[in-house]
């Protein structure tokens, strides 16, 4: 059994202020948060240390991730106005908890280019 702090979450061995969830997805503010609106999802059936461990077979699994933020920019009004989706790969790539997940990020004017 995996044993990181998104496992214990999912477990709910350790409180998340969960914004979402559905049979596949769960989403939780972030606990530091980059943005006004920071959220994380991440996949509950199925631990997946980094993109780098994502095969064909996971393509359902990563549109869900990404459909699951969008309806939550939608619900939540931010969409029109625009948000930016992050997964971060690897230490150099800026991960932290080696579990799968998807920031979004919204609530302030983004950089027009990543630096």
């Amino acid at each position: 059994m995996s044993d990181t702090i998104f496992d214990k979450i999912i477990r709910r061995e350790i409180p998340a202020d969960i914004v979402y969830e559905d049979g596949d997805i769960l989403a939780f503010r972030d606990i530091h948060p980059q943005t006004p609106v920071h959220v994380l999802f991440i996949p509950k059936n199925k631990s997946l240390p980094t993109l780098n461990d994502c095969s064909e077979a996971d393509a359902p699994l990563l549109g869900k991730l990404l459909l699951a933020a969008s309806a939550y920019a939608k619900r939540e009004g931010f969409a029109e106005n625009g948000y930016r989706c992050v997964i971060n790969c690897n230490r150099g790539g800026g991960q932290t908890v080696f579990y799968l997940h998807v920031h979004l990020l919204a609530g302030r004017q983004m950089p027009e280019r990543m630096s």
